[in-house]
């Protein structure tokens, strides 16, 4: 029995459903760790796949190529290197979340998940079968304790696992970013620890998919609950671990650690590869934006050529008679600190031909929202132009406060196939702007420090329809993260006639929310798959 161990960890980015480009992907990754010397190369969770997979997972022929693609890497371990990796895997009737050892040629060890999800975004028994608690898989005369995901997340799997005879504890992961998700990884990676003695592997995958974000951010845990080793967080990573065993236990070398997490820098970070991965893995060229002079539209577009450089971004700017200098400045400058073009359309001439044909079907009506809802219209109509005339997909800006209560525009300014700000509220908006500015400014001070309006009508600000931001955003996340009752916020220090107004709109806009685009979730309950809620809902929060 060897007393000395090299394992290759591979947090990788995968794309759902492309079988054989993942296939290539961890073909690649284990050349890199064969050429090493590697022993081992570890791959997240259903990394064959992608993750989640979803309803793609019930389908026959995508299960059949899915376990086709696994014999197929088997033979690459013939003499060399063999692959821990997650898959799929089928058994007589019964479809599995597995982790699948290949060694020698051939498939040594199937562990199929015990624990599956069914909370927050995951839906896993929905599609996934429970599999008794996992065994230990013998690797060259190693014991190992092999965790997919939710079994870290409670001692039972480790517990069986160390009654096992287990060695080290490996976990592969398919974990979604969400702000300070970080310390509750460690706590449960911890407790395992404290359980069992063994040291252990986290191993996450990197990447967008849709609305989730993956940081990555894979570690390595001494026995005692020390890191000896961290990796890159948003980024893909292939590394060289090496293990001694000491006496009865087996120790990991020192290696690199980073273990700061920086609020913005990693929010920013995550809506960064949210939107890029978005926007490639689908096939667009590049996005589309309009740009108001205001803070999210400025914020949304920093986002964008940060992710894709501004040669893939493209700025419109569609002044009515309601648009300040103030504002046209504002956008022209932005786009001059970013670096990327911009083009202005004036919508006033097709605004004013819409009130023409109108005139007759208003008549006797007042002037209210509807004609400043025109405007907004107008411009996701020249947007989607744009968007089908050149392939660009239309970026929509609203944030999570305005998502939250309404205030936005259904195939308005809520037009557009991706929204990277969908999970930020508006206080959160001014803070990431301040934050990127420390890197280099790219957002005019102006943009920042005015007062937020949608500028449909004269002298109009945010604040004549909503509670101030900073109110409205303490509110809005006890109703939403919390789940508290309007009585419940009114005895935290607030008015209860701002409180019920407040979650009257919420409640209200639920359909305009399930029109909206999707967007990146960094919050522990982002609207869509997050939160659930009936349309026809005569509940009072």
């Amino acid at each position: 029995m060897t007393n000395t161990l090299n394992i290759a960890l591979a947090q990788l980015n995968f794309t759902v459903g492309d079988l054989s480009g993942n296939y290539k992907k961890i073909n690649a990754a284990h050349q890199q760790a064969n050429s090493h010397r590697a022993d081992l190369v570890i791959f997240s969770e259903l990394a064959i796949t992608g993750y989640p997979p979803e309803d793609l997972v019930l389908r026959p022929d995508f299960q059949n190529k899915t376990m086709e693609m696994i014999r197929k890497l088997a033979p690459l371990t013939q003499n060399g290197t063999a692959i821990l990796v997650g898959s799929p895997w089928r058994e007589g009737e019964k479809l599995y979340n597995a982790s699948i050892l290949l060694d020698g040629g051939e498939i040594k060890h199937i562990s199929c998940k015990s624990d599956l999800p069914n909370y927050g975004v995951f839906d896993e028994k929905r599609v996934f079968s429970t599999a008794p608690m996992p065994e230990t898989m013998n690797f060259r005369g190693i014991k190992l304790g092999v965790m997919i995901c939710e079994e870290m997340w409670n001692n039972k799997a480790a517990q069986n696992l160390k009654k096992q005879g287990a060695e080290i504890l490996i976990s592969i992961n398919a974990s979604p970013f969400e702000i300070d998700k970080h310390k509750a990884r460690l706590k449960a990676a911890r407790d395992n620890l404290a359980e069992t003695a063994l040291p252990l592997i986290y191993l996450n995958q990197v990447g967008g998919q849709d609305e989730l974000v993956f940081d990555g951010n894979s570690f390595i845990l001494a026995s005692n609950g020390d890191f000896t080793r961290t990796f890159s967080r948003f980024d893909e990573e292939i590394s060289l671990t090496k293990w001694q065993k000491s006496g009865k236990y087996w120790v990991c070398a020192d290696g690199d650690i980073t273990v700061t997490h920086e609020k913005y820098e990693s929010i920013y970070s995550a809506l960064k590869l949210g939107l890029r991965d978005y926007v490639t893995k689908n096939g667009f060229p590049g996005v589309v934006l309009g740009m108001s002079g205001g803070i999210d539209s400025a914020l949304s577009a920093a986002i964008a050529v940060d992710c894709l450089g501004t040669e893939r971004v493209r700025l419109v700017m569609m002044p009515s008679k309601y648009t300040s200098t103030e504002s046209l400045d504002d956008a022209k400058s932005c786009a001059k600190m970013l670096g990327a073009s911009i083009e202005t359309i004036s919508i006033e001439k097709i605004v004013d031909s819409f009130a023409k044909t109108l005139k007759t079907t208003f008549k006797g009506k007042k002037s209210d929202t509807t004609e400043e809802n025109l405007q907004s219209r107008v411009r996701g109509n020249i947007l989607m132009a744009i968007s089908n005339k050149f392939g660009n997909m239309v970026l929509t800006t609203g944030n999570k406060s305005e998502m939250a209560v309404g205030y936005a525009t259904l195939y308005g300014d809520m037009c557009g196939g991706f929204n990277v700000l969908k999970d930020i509220y508006k206080t959160d908006v001014f803070a990431l702007c301040k934050w990127r500015n420390l890197q280099n400014v790219v957002i005019p001070e102006r943009i920042i420090t005015k007062a937020p309006t949608a500028e449909l009508k004269p002298n109009q600000t945010d604040q004549d329809t909503l509670p101030p931001y900073e109110m409205l955003d303490k509110i809005l996340h006890r109703l939403i993260e919390l789940r508290q009752s309007a009585e419940e916020i009114a005895q935290s220090g607030f008015e209860l006639e701002i409180v019920t107004k407040v979650a009257r709109m919420v409640k209200l806009a639920e359909y305009k929310r399930r029109q909206a685009a999707p967007g990146v979730k960094i919050s522990q309950l982002a609207f869509g798959r997050d939160r659930r809620y009936p349309i026809t809902n005569q509940f009072k929060f």
